[in-house]
């Protein structure tokens, strides 16, 4: 036996659909799944995603950061309560004395409320504040240099 008369190892696939005496269907008959391109790969895709719980509307409702939902809230009930007169009051000082959380592993943004009665000046810096609360602390002769509001 000589080396060109051994048999070949692989077989070449047989292309049909590209001319030739197989035209039109290319061999495949007409209509149905096996006639489509594509039937003979297995849907291991199809499968996997049928296995995944679905949720409407996911992906479709994009939640922004800037939003009120994001924002920490304080009321000036608790700024009376852990601070002394004249204290700055900024975000960073209410994270140290854990009156709001970290977001996402920042500093968030802090907005003060009116719940409550302020007798000490405070000065705020750096947050949010509702029209009552900036009312509130100007009457207690505070300062407020505010985001908004």
């Amino acid at each position: 036996m000589q080396l060109h008369e051994l048999p070949s190892r692989t077989k070449q696939k047989k292309r049909i659909g590209r001319g030739g005496k197989k035209g039109t269907t290319s061999g495949r008959g007409t209509k149905g799944q096996k006639s489509r391109a594509g039937a003979n790969m297995p849907p291991i895709v199809r499968e996997l995603l049928k296995r995944y719980p679905k949720r409407r509307g996911v992906g479709t409702h994009m939640r922004s950061t800037k939003s009120s939902a994001s924002k920490e809230s304080v009321n000036v009930a608790d700024l009376e309560k852990y601070f002394e007169m004249g204290a700055i009051i900024t975000p960073s000082i209410l994270l140290e004395k854990r009156l709001v959380r970290r977001q996402n592993g920042k500093t968030p943004v802090v907005k003060v409320l009116g719940k409550g009665e302020v007798t000490k000046a405070f000065t705020i810096e750096g947050c949010d504040i509702s029209e009552s609360a900036k009312a509130k602390i100007v009457a207690a002769k505070g300062s407020v240099s505010s985001l908004t509001g």
